[in-house]
């Protein structure tokens, strides 16, 4: 929003929310009816190509978005290097509102004009050539002339300033403006697009090629790395005046007073107004290699985790903004009802990446002080990691990102969901195991501070406890139970053979909390420790009002109205962990996982030990240092 917003800021559908496409349903299926029922000769190719086209819109600005937040994770050739936070992220969620907007003056200007300028043909070469020379003649001058006087403090404060409010710029920033001036864009493009029509020479190629020259070059202009070669203009050196690179316009968005052109940096040069160091900022972002940018020194601290269901490609950090930006949820809302019909889409591309992709891939990038943190994700799904069969080459997968990590000189990597478990890895052991006294980095299971997190969100005043799940395979179950008896606290368990091992572990003085409960209603506790493996069916067993505390990475169904659910053990980050612009799974805005943060203490403590396998550091220790460092509970701690 502008800082003094004007007359038409807003969008004429903005009421409407995610169901503003359904504006162009009549048109789309209207056009659709038409081609079907006309014979071949009359058949409308120009208006029944508008919704594919409008489409095919979409998937170009969604792979420059994917792209730009790719490069910019591993700061290849990155320009500016300032963090993104949710603000930007929720100020550019409408990215979309100028297709809409585009689709329908096409539908309306196609309804009206004679049937003799509508049937157009794919290609005049005439037609071609004039859309350039309009281009570069009227569009880019009014164009610069009309950017100008948008810097006016008027129109600025007014309109202009909504744009410039995202200094770190991403693709979809391109097209962030208000309504009002997306008007005067519509009219500024059209001229060349008008012109073809009128003067009858217009075609498919020439009308949907200028819009997708539009589409390309504003999104290369705001993606925020450099990547146009040097040899272009070493070859062609007036290429310069007529093509701008990503960081020519970056530096308007850091500068604001200098580079006004559209695409063409040649009425900068004639006014005046080119900013001096384009072209050393250019050649510096191109000298910026992603090999100097992952140094040695550069990472210190990854998490290592992996796709969930089939949809949650969406929701990494390079995939739909609009949901990286939230919790993702097992079940659709009814604004995400584009998911349901992506699902054929999304399970195609499921498959490809467990058959084709065969190495993590970095999702995303964060600094906390002078510690650089990454995200690496490994390409798999969590009903792969279920199946027996399939754990040798998930290990492989998880062993070469760690020695990969190694051989970068990170110093800590945590394993995160279910890249660690006894039955996979041993909890991350089989890894040291196989490359004895050789690994330099600190392999992180994150027990000791999910185990910490969850004693300490135990309400007040708290004296029994069910501890439910697969408790004697679990690390953190077990760290639990052994804690909760020393501090006094009951803690029943309903399978015997989990009451003999638990109470192996647990200090012979302490044993006595340990409790072996005979049935749900023998225990009438309202305090239940859960694992992901929860049932429906013991769910309603529990009394109203009971709260559920996961201890496990992955959380149970909720599935209870009247009874409470915390989440995975998780803390809220210090407002010093910068470019937090996404969420962590089912986590909440700048929530993490203990298991994520476990590596990060880990690293900031500079503790030379591996937590993996049955080692465990102390739980009141890194509870206490994870406070110290500025993170914070969720909830109210006992």
């Amino acid at each position: 929003m502008a800082s003094k917003p004007g007359i038409l800021t807003e969008w004429p559908w903005k009421p409407l929310g995610s169901y503003k496409h359904v504006l162009l349903a009549p048109w789309a299926m209207h056009s659709i009816y038409c081609f079907i029922g006309s014979r071949k000769s009359e058949r409308d190719y120009a208006y029944f190509l508008i919704f594919p086209f409008l489409l095919l819109r979409m998937l170009h600005d969604q792979i420059w978005i994917s792209l730009s937040r790719y490069r910019t994770a591993k700061r290849n050739n990155r320009i500016v290097d300032k963090t993104i936070e949710f603000d930007q992220v929720d100020r550019e969620r409408n990215w979309d509102d100028q297709i809409v907007f585009n689709g329908l003056i096409f539908y309306i200007v196609r309804m009206l004009i004679p049937p003799s300028y509508s049937n157009l043909p794919f290609w005049r070469s005439d037609g071609v050539i004039l859309t350039i020379l309009m281009h570069m003649g009227p569009v880019e001058f009014l164009y610069y002339w009309f950017h100008r006087a948008l810097h006016h403090h008027y129109l600025y404060s007014r309109y202009h300033s909504h744009h410039h409010s995202s200094i770190v710029t991403e693709p979809i920033t391109s097209v962030i403006h208000p309504f009002a001036e997306h008007i005067v864009y519509f009219l500024l493009f059209a001229i060349p697009l008008v012109t073809t029509v009128v003067l009858k020479n217009a075609s498919i190629a020439s009308l949907a090629g200028y819009i997708i020259y539009v589409d390309f070059m504003n999104n290369m202009g705001h993606c925020n790395f450099e990547f146009v070669p040097m040899w272009l203009f070493t070859v062609f050196p007036p290429l310069k005046f007529l093509m701008y690179t990503p960081s020519y316009h970056s530096l308007h968005h850091t500068q604001f007073r200098t580079n006004y052109s559209l695409f063409m940096p040649i009425y900068d040069y004639v006014y005046g107004t080119i900013d001096r160091s384009s072209d050393s900022v250019y050649e510096k972002s191109l000298k910026r290699s992603g090999e100097e940018e992952e140094s040695a020194d550069d990472v210190d601290v990854v998490h290592l985790t992996h796709l969930t269901t089939a949809e949650s490609i969406y929701h990494l950090r390079i995939g739909f903004a609009s949901l990286a930006s939230k919790p993702h949820r097992y079940t659709y809302t009814l604004s995400q009802w584009y998911l349901q019909l992506l699902w054929p889409f999304t399970a195609s591309c499921s498959v490809l990446v467990s058959w084709i992709y065969g190495r993590t891939f970095v999702s995303e990038s964060n600094t906390l002080d002078k510690l650089k943190l990454q995200t690496w994700v490994v390409p798999r799904y969590i009903v792969q990691y279920n199946l027996p069969w399939r754990r040798e080459a998930i290990n492989s997968l998880i062993e070469e990102a760690i020695l990969e990590a190694d051989a970068k000189g990170v110093k800590v990597i945590s394993l995160g969901l279910l890249n660690q478990g006894e039955e996979l890895n041993r909890n991350g052991e089989i890894y040291l195991e196989r490359h004895p006294n050789k690994l330099k980095i600190k392999v992180v299971d994150g027990s000791s501070l999910a185990a910490g997190v969850v004693v300490n969100s135990l309400p007040k005043a708290t004296a029994h406890v069910l501890l439910r799940g697969t408790v004697t395979a679990n690390k953190v179950a077990n760290a639990v139970a052994s804690s909760l008896c020393q501090m006094g606290i009951k803690v029943a368990t309903l399978r015997k053979d989990d009451y003999e091992k638990l109470k192996l572990r647990i200090p012979v003085e302490a044993q006595h909390n340990l409790v072996l409960s005979t049935s749900y209603a023998a225990h009438k506790t309202k305090i239940w420790l859960v694992g992901d493996d929860l049932t429906g069916r013991e769910q309603a067993r529990a009394p109203k009002g009971t709260t559920f505390i996961p201890y496990t990475q992955i959380p149970p169904r909720k599935l209870r109205k009247d009874c409470f659910y915390h989440s995975t053990p998780a803390m809220i980050i210090p407002p010093s962990l910068s470019n937090m612009h996404s969420c962590e799974n089912w986590l909440g805005r700048r929530v993490m996982s203990a298991w994520r943060i476990a590596g990060i203490i880990h690293a900031l403590e500079g503790w030379d030990l591996n937590e993996c396998g049955q080692t465990m550091c102390d739980i009141h220790q890194v509870w206490h240092a994870s406070l110290r460092h500025g993170f914070r509970p969720l909830f109210p701690v006992a």
